[in-house]
């Protein structure tokens, strides 16, 4: 039934949306739609933590689910088109002088479980090492973390490494982590400042065009 795997995702109900998953598919539904409804459910959790219902331990869990969900679905999902594999590509990083990570690995975990494919580069990440992980990737969205004030001039900098090297118009920047706001995406020349893992996943679908 329609919907059904989505509730039971988005009420963390581990159990039940295993079983679901296994039942639909021995009755022969299409694998695509139930990690379509699967999503649906993510998306439903992550509002839920945007207001206060759902707490990072949620997020995690609700994650593992996905995972397992996924896991039963993607021998079957092989045999089709692979469209659904990734909806696009990534290039995230914590900027040089920083080492932070805790916000970063809960963005890019975000990421992975809402279909992108992300190139996590780590923490204290090199100016070029962004431009050259994205050459490599073809990506066209890069996040860029920082916690510590100091973090605004990397991200200033890893941006402007894009206009000199002619790729700036290729790819939406995103920034986020301890005090970004509206002053400092104008600063970094940014095209947008997330404040938490779920706005990053609205930002880079809505880029992507999901």
């Amino acid at each position: 039934m329609a919907g059904e795997l989505t509730a039971l995702l988005a009420d963390l109900k581990e159990d039940a949306a295993i079983a679901f998953t296994r039942n639909a598919l021995e009755k022969g539904d299409d694998p695509m739609t139930i990690m379509g409804d699967a999503r649906e459910g993510m998306k439903i959790v992550g509002d839920r933590f945007a207001d206060g219902t759902y707490f990072i331990p949620d997020l995690i869990y609700s994650g593992e689910i996905l995972k397992e969900v996924s896991e039963i679905l993607e021998p079957h999902l092989k045999s089709g088109t692979g469209e659904q594999k990734t909806i696009g590509k990534v290039v995230f990083g914590t900027v040089q002088g920083d080492i932070h990570d805790i916000g970063k690995d809960l963005v890019v975990f975000m990421l992975e479980i809402n279909g992108f494919e992300v190139i996590d580069l780590g923490i204290d990440v090199p100016v070029n090492d962004f431009v050259e992980a994205v050459k490599e990737s073809g990506a066209n969205i890069v996040g860029l973390s920082g916690f510590l004030t100091l973090a605004f001039d990397a991200m200033k900098e890893t941006i402007s490494a894009f206009d000199e090297a002619g790729m700036r118009d290729q790819v939406k920047i995103m920034i986020g982590g301890g005090q970004i706001d509206e002053q400092v995406k104008e600063y970094t020349g940014a095209d947008a400042f997330g404040v938490d893992a779920m706005e990053a996943v609205s930002l880079a679908s809505n880029w992507i065009g999901g």
